[in-house]
């Protein structure tokens, strides 16, 4: 196993070298340079890297991992730090390799509806350029406007389309992956169907960066829908507004997306970003976005009203309907800013459940009970319509659970109930560093030891995001 000591094998000769590969601006070794990716967006983690490299091409990548791996130099892959597991914090010092540099959509196949790109490429330039051509890319994290395409890819991040349209795994056709070895390969083909041997590309998808770095990335696009329907619905129980999501699934209708805010959430996000587009009062409890994409108007219409219909029956509010493009906007600015702005007011702690979603009512109902009986806050909100949760937690005292006895109980004790409930510990953010003590609460010790001989075969010295999933083998 590596050891942040270990990386004391970083030599004068390599940083020669490193700089020879990939230019002395993008070598960074000064501590004010290195600090800021020191962390990202897990709690409030921090650690240094012994250096920092920017490479532009996937043969530099290739030669940095070549060294690294004949002289057992950890390296940890980095996109744009958007991460919420810890993925991409440099644990172990060592050699950082950030992809921002390598920032290019190569091209935009309108025949084939296929887009290959660079790993550095924000996801909503992706998703804007796709769209300039009437195609539609749908994953969309909530950091969409600052997180990486290959992020996404080592996350297999979902976000709010995921109820209808899928993750990214389910768009990935293609990787160029450099290995830790320093090999460049391709792991599958820019095909619809591909049933030729084991599927590499599914692999690495959601790997989180400890089997290789992508360097190319070829994607499935589809058609952009022409029309959008959006409604916020207030809930006085926030367990009804749970027990509400399923009942739209039952009615025979897939949202485009459905997500779930708790009322102080909102609370605290409307004060934040100054909006009052959104009536806010003491006896709602959570609220309910329900979105409705497609191609014909009077369908979606038909089918929004069927659903304030089913809405009616429970104990909500007036139905707020966003009547137009500025409206929707802010609507979704609201909710895709909500985990930045709770983190901002103290709840740091924040857990990415999934559980089946008729399951969603018993999941709050724990969450709630733990925060009683451990004496925290907590906030919920996100997927609902794929039962996908996300517990932002405030605790006096405690800015972090990673390395903390009391929350990793705590937490041991909310994602016992996850799985119970049939659900699994992370939808979307990944294992990482602060999950990894949870793991073997979903997996027995052969599923991790295959998982470990899976890494040891792509990473041999276990130098590439080594210790993040599980401890080294």
């Amino acid at each position: 196993m590596l050891t942040s000591s270990q990386n004391q094998n970083i030599t004068d000769l390599h940083i020669r070298s490193f700089r020879d590969i990939v230019g002395d601006e993008n070598v960074l070794l000064e501590p004010g340079a290195l600090d800021r990716y020191a962390h990202d967006e897990t709690e409030n983690l921090h650690f240094l890297p012994d250096l920092v490299l920017k490479p532009r091409t996937p043969e530099e990548i290739a030669e940095i991992m070549t060294i690294c791996n004949a002289n057992r130099i950890a390296v940890t892959p980095r996109g744009a730090g958007t991460g919420l597991s810890g993925g991409a914090l440099p644990n172990l010092g060592g050699v950082l390799i950030s992809l921002e540099r390598m920032n290019s959509i190569l091209l935009i196949d309108e025949k084939n509806l296929q887009v290959t790109t660079e790993p550095g490429v924000i996801t909503e330039v992706l998703q804007d350029a796709v769209r300039e051509k009437g195609l539609f890319y749908p994953p969309d994290p909530s950091s969409r406007g600052s997180c990486f395409i290959g992020g996404n890819i080592a996350e297999n991040s979902g976000g709010p389309k995921a109820v209808k349209y899928g993750v990214v795994k389910d768009y990935v056709l293609n990787l160029q992956l450099v290995l830790p070895t320093g090999e460049i390969i391709w792991t599958g083909a820019n095909v619809l169907k591909n049933s030729t041997g084991y599927n590499l590309t599914q692999l690495i998808v959601g790997s989180e960066g400890t089997l290789g770095i992508v360097t190319k990335i070829v994607l499935k696009l589809i058609s952009l829908p022409r029309y959008d329907l959006l409604i916020l619905v207030p809930f006085r129980s926030l367990e009804q507004a749970a027990d509400a999501v399923n009942q739209i699934f039952l009615a025979g209708i897939v949202p485009s997306a459905l997500e779930l805010m708790e009322i102080d959430a909102l609370k605290i996000t409307s004060a934040s970003l100054g909006s009052n587009l959104v009536p806010v009062s003491d006896d709602i409890e959570a609220h309910l976005i329900v979105e409705l994409d497609g191609n014909h108007i009077e369908i979606l219409t038909q089918q929004m009203e069927t659903i304030a219909d089913l809405l009616s029956k429970y104990d909500i509010e007036e139905i707020f309907y966003a009547d137009d493009t500025r409206q929707k906007a802010e609507l979704w600015k609201m909710r895709r800013s909500v985990a930045e702005v709770v983190k901002m007011a103290g709840y740091t702690i924040e857990e990415d459940t999934v559980v089946p979603r008729a399951a969603l009512p018993d999941l709050v109902r724990a969450i709630k009970k733990l925060g009683r009986e451990h004496h925290f806050e907590s906030v919920c909100y996100g997927h609902a319509g794929d039962g996908n949760l996300h517990i932002r937690i405030k605790k006096n005292g405690t800015v972090n659970s990673f390395d903390n006895d009391e929350m990793t109980a705590c937490l041991r004790s909310l994602f016992e109930e996850v799985h119970r409930l049939g659900g699994t510990i992370s939808g979307e953010h990944g294992i990482g560093l602060v999950q990894k003590p949870f793991i073997d609460i979903v997996f027995g010790k052969k599923q991790i030891q295959l998982m470990r001989e899976i890494k040891k075969a792509f990473d041999p010295n276990n130098i590439l995001n080594a210790g993040k999933i599980f401890d080294a083998y």
